[in-house]
């Protein structure tokens, strides 16, 4: 129930038990259309639904100028998978066994966004990673890659109308490497090269749902100089290709303080071009992965809003399952 309206419901309720009261003072009239009438700073339903879905989906959300926000994330993840242990002697398989893995991966991630005009928001993201892998009981505790966004709204947001964002991604190679390191040895946080993208967003609000949806591409760049040792061979360029995605979903309005979203993504990764230094070339065949993300907003306080995730692998490249939470973090040196 609204909030003015609920002011209305006490004061008509109030004015039967004591009739004598309210129709005894003057302008009483006058003052319950007043009082039942929107005040100034009370949000209609598609307002409050578009504040909570905005905290749960930041791709759609712009920050006003000059404002700020800063917000935690922790994320699991768990990946299954077999590894074929395969050694070729003359043309003729001497071993072949194929060998479980199992890799666990804890992300805490500190975002911030800085409103450089209403309908521009530029912001970074900065992750820390813990991963292990029970098989080959090895871990790793670094930096991942710190990535850069850009998100630009074209047109002015109209109510009932489709809301527009276009987005763009840097991505550095912050994180350690996985063709820099001993790969029987260690474990690796990041991706090894950088990369741009781009993208847009659409949503719309149709009380109490917000339909939305994503289209984005990315180039990565070759990562080059390398001199990591891969059996007999060492590894000197790697050239990751392209990558195109999608995603598309809603959010549903349980309440005032509490939405539900559900979302499905497909990636695409285009093959991967390893050079040794010999001049011999070996080739990592494209990827599918389907991923369907589900999340609950709660409202904790007037600006605090509480999201957590579960995450489903619908492919075999994609983890099994992660769960997530993220929060804002209100410091006063942030406010607008």
């Amino acid at each position: 129930m609204n909030r003015w309206l609920a002011r209305g419901f006490i004061l008509v309720s109030t004015a039967g038990l004591l009739p004598g009261l309210a129709l005894g003072q003057d302008g009483s009239v006058d003052q319950a259309r007043e009082a039942l009438a929107r005040q100034e700073g009370d949000e209609d339903a598609s307002q409050q639904l578009e504040e909570v879905f905005q905290a749960a989906e930041k791709n759609y959300s712009l920050q006003k100028k000059g404002s700020h926000a800063l917000n935690y994330s922790f994320d699991y993840s768990f990946t299954a998978d077999q590894r074929l242990d395969l050694a070729i002697t003359n043309g003729s398989v001497t071993n072949l066994d194929v060998v479980p893995s199992a890799t666990h991966s804890f992300t805490n991630s500190f975002s911030y966004d800085y409103g450089l005009l209403d309908n521009l928001t530029v912001g970074a993201r900065i992750p820390l990673l813990v991963k292990y892998d029970t098989q080959d009981e090895l871990n790793v505790y670094d930096f991942g890659d710190i990535s850069f966004t850009g998100r630009w709204q074209p047109f002015a947001y109209v109510p009932g109308k489709v809301s527009t964002t276009l987005f763009g991604t840097l991505s550095s190679k912050t994180g350690v490497s996985p063709y820099e390191i001993d790969i029987n040895e260690q474990l690796s946080t990041g991706s090894g090269y950088y990369s741009i993208g781009g993208g847009a967003s659409l949503s719309k609000v149709l009380d109490p749902v917000v339909i939305f949806g994503s289209l984005s591409a990315t180039y990565n760049l070759p990562a080059e100089n390398l001199q990591q040792v891969r059996g007999a061979r060492l590894l000197a360029e790697v050239d990751p290709g392209f990558g195109l995605s999608g995603s598309a979903g809603f959010a549903y309005s349980l309440s005032y303080d509490i939405s539900l979203s559900i979302s499905a993504q497909l990636s695409y990764s285009d093959e991967t071009v390893l050079t040794f230094s010999n001049g011999e070339q070996a080739v990592a065949q494209d990827q599918m992965t389907g991923f369907l993300s589900m999340s609950l907003g709660t409202r904790i306080s007037d600006t605090t809003i509480v999201n957590t995730s579960l995450g489903i692998g619908l492919t075999e490249d994609a983890p099994d399952f992660s769960l997530g939470v993220s929060l804002p973090i209100n410091f006063s040196g942030l406010k607008e």
